[in-house]
This record gives structure tokens, C-alpha cells and sequence, in this order.
């Protein structure tokens, strides 16, 4: 604003540092019918989710790129399709962070810090290998989302819960099983 005697300018205000208003690990005060405490484990188990759910999404944008040999057609178009899935999860489960109060993890090396996702070598890996890793991420993944599924409907946390259901774990389950029916060796036709 301006007013009597001052000037606009048009400039931005650059090389602004430390500008927290909040720190990570801390929520908010709104008035969702759910006590803080409630509110703290939700974000908690959820930023746990988003991290592992970052991972995994970056996991199938590597082997997205990265796929090989006489299936690179069809999984290089299902593995693109599983990350944009992944990616709206990582958006819903974010947002619901910051609905209940909370700071979501956003920074990749944060999430790295906190991920239970197993880091993979850098460089091409066989198809199969690949698979595997993205249904061991899965698995990690699905695993949490069950327990923190039950443990935050306990807390009252009716949305936490559908979210973690209803997205996360159907999401997870049927992509789960997309990939693993590619680990599958039956011919095609019998003789």
C-alpha cells in the first residue's frame, strides 16, 4: 500500500531468507472437530505416506525412461500412467496435510531424509529388477497406509481415513497388480 508521500515501486524484493511461519512437524489451530493432538498424528503418519508416495512416483518416472527389450511399449505407457496416478496422490495427500494444520513435506531431499523406500543404483536396471522395485515400494507403502488407515480413524479422523483408503490403498493395490501380472511367465498360446 501506499499512501501521503510514498513511493510504489515495481521492484521485487529478492534474496528474502528464513521467512518460516511455520515449522514442519507443528499444526495449526482450525476449527475441524478434531483435537491437535488428533491433527498431529494425522499429519505425522500422512507425511510419512507422502514421502514413500514422492519416491514411488519418481520410481516409475525412472523406470518410465529407463525401460527395456520386447515390453517397452506397454509398460513404458502403464509405468507413466501408474506415476500420473501417483502424482495426484502426492497432491491429495499434501493438501490434506495442510487441511488438518500441518506442513507437508515438499522438499526432495527431505523426503529422501524420511522415505522408507530403498534407494535404487543409479544407471539401468534388468526389467524385471525394475518390477520388483516398484512393487517392494508398494508394499512398503500399503503396509503403512493399513495401520495409519485404522490408527487415525481411531483419532476421530474420519477424512484422513477415506483419503488413505479410498486413494492411497485402492490406488496402490491395483497398480500393485498391474505390475506384478508382468512378472508372470506363461506363454502365450499352448502347442
Amino acid at each position: 500500500m501506499s499512501g501521503p508521500g510514498q513511493t510504489v515501486g515495481s521492484q521485487p524484493w529478492l534474496h528474502q531468507h528464513d521467512g518460516r511461519i511455520q515449522e514442519f512437524g507443528t499444526v495449526r489451530q482450525f476449527p475441524l472437530g478434531l483435537s491437535s493432538d488428533a491433527r498431529m498424528y494425522s499429519c505425522q503418519r500422512l507425511n510419512q505416506v507422502l514421502a514413500d508416495t514422492q519416491i514411488l512416483h519418481a520410481l516409475y518416472k525412472k523406470h518410465h525412461w529407463l525401460m527395456r527389450g520386447p515390453t517397452f511399449y506397454q509398460l513404458h505407457l502403464l509405468l507413466d500412467k501408474h506415476a500420473g496416478e501417483q502424482l495426484e496422490l502426492v497432491d491429495m495427500i499434501a493438501e490434506r496435510v495442510q487441511t488438518l494444520g500441518g506442513v507437508a513435506v515438499g522438499d526432495p531431499r527431505h523426503v529422501a531424509e524420511i522415505t522408507r523406500v530403498p534407494r535404487p543404483p543409479n544407471g539401468a536396471e534388468q526389467v524385471p529388477v525394475m518390477l520388483s522395485r516398484l512393487l517392494e515400494a508398494h508394499e512398503i507403502i500399503l503396509i503403512d497406509v493399513r495401520d495409519a488407515a485404522r490408527r487415525v480413524a481411531e483419532q476421530g479422523d474420519d477424512g484422513s481415513n477415506d483419503l488413505l483408503v479410498s486413494n492411497v490403498l485402492r490406488t496402490g493395490e491395483l497398480q500393485a497388480w498391474f505390475v506384478a501380472e508382468h512378472l508372470v511367465e506363461v506363454p502365450l498360446a499352448r502347442s
